[in-house]
Formats: structure tokens, sequence, C-alpha cells
């Protein structure tokens, strides 16, 4: 919808440019081939450039969006009815909210501090610093009621 609406916002300005265009020629005795056409020509191609521009990004975050999306959807609800407070509260503790946090030691990365054999014990691969933050909040939320806040000794509490 979003897209759609930048669309017609982009036409209804390429519709403005072209009417004031017309406007500037009315006024004009000779042909604008003729004198050069010095804003004419030049200046519809900037702004069909700049709709072109404007369109483009659109889709690129309309997709990005679209990804999100699907995202979300895919680690939500939050198992057994563990509550978006509970995990802020954890991560705040362990590592400041910072999805891409990694310890001083290196061993435990991500928004909950996992040890990469627990990211793996709770469904998730590869390193949980490079995963998306919705999926770290679902698999802390896994382990939390697997194990309990126990695996938190410090934060947990």
């Amino acid at each position: 919808m979003l897209r759609s609406r930048l669309a017609l916002g982009a036409l209804a300005l390429l519709g403005c440019a072209v009417v004031a265009g017309s406007l500037t020629l009315i006024g004009q005795d000779k042909d604008p081939a003729s004198a050069g056409d010095p804003h004419g020509a030049a200046e519809l191609e900037r702004i069909l450039g700049e709709a072109d521009r404007v369109l483009e990004r659109q889709t690129v975050l309309h997709r990005r969006e679209q990804a999100r999306k699907r995202l979300a959807a895919r680690f939500r609800p939050l198992p057994g009815g563990v509550s978006p407070a509970t995990l802020k509260k954890i991560a705040s503790c362990e590592s400041g909210g910072n999805p891409r946090a990694v310890s001083a030691n290196g061993l435990y990365p991500g928004k909950y501090q996992f040890h990469p054999d627990t990211w793996r014990s709770v469904g998730g691969t590869g390193l949980p610093s490079r995963a998306p933050e919705v999926e770290q909040d679902y698999r802390a939320a896994t382990l939390l009621v697997k194990s309990g806040p126990g695996q938190w000794p410090v934060c947990g509490a």
C-alpha cells in the first residue's frame, strides 16, 4: 500500500513538472529545441531520475519490511508464555540488550550471552550474535522454559 502511494506521489510530481514545463514553453516564442531547451528536457530527465530513485528505495524498504514481518511471525509467540519484560531484564543485565555483543573472553556471544553449545541445544545455528534479535529472544525464551532462570545465574534471578 505504501509503495502504491509513493508511486502515485512520484507520478504527481512528474505531472507537476510536465505542467510547469508546458507553462514555461507556452510563454516562449521560440521552439525549445532551437533555444537549446535549457530547462525543459533536462529538468524532466532530472525529475524522472529522482522519481526512479524514490520508487527503487521504496521497493527496497518494502522488501525489508516484508522480510522482518516473516521473521517475526516465525519466532512469535514466545514459547511457554515467557514475557518480553522477563527477557528484556535478562538481556539488559547480560549484554546491555545488545544483540551483537560478545563477552570479554569471546565465549558468549549475543544478546543473552549464549554459549554456542547452549545455543544449538535450543535450535540455534551459527553464532547467536549473528542471528536476528527476534530469534535470539525466541531461543532465550525456549531455554528459560526448558531449564529455568539458572542458565543466567546472575541475571536470571
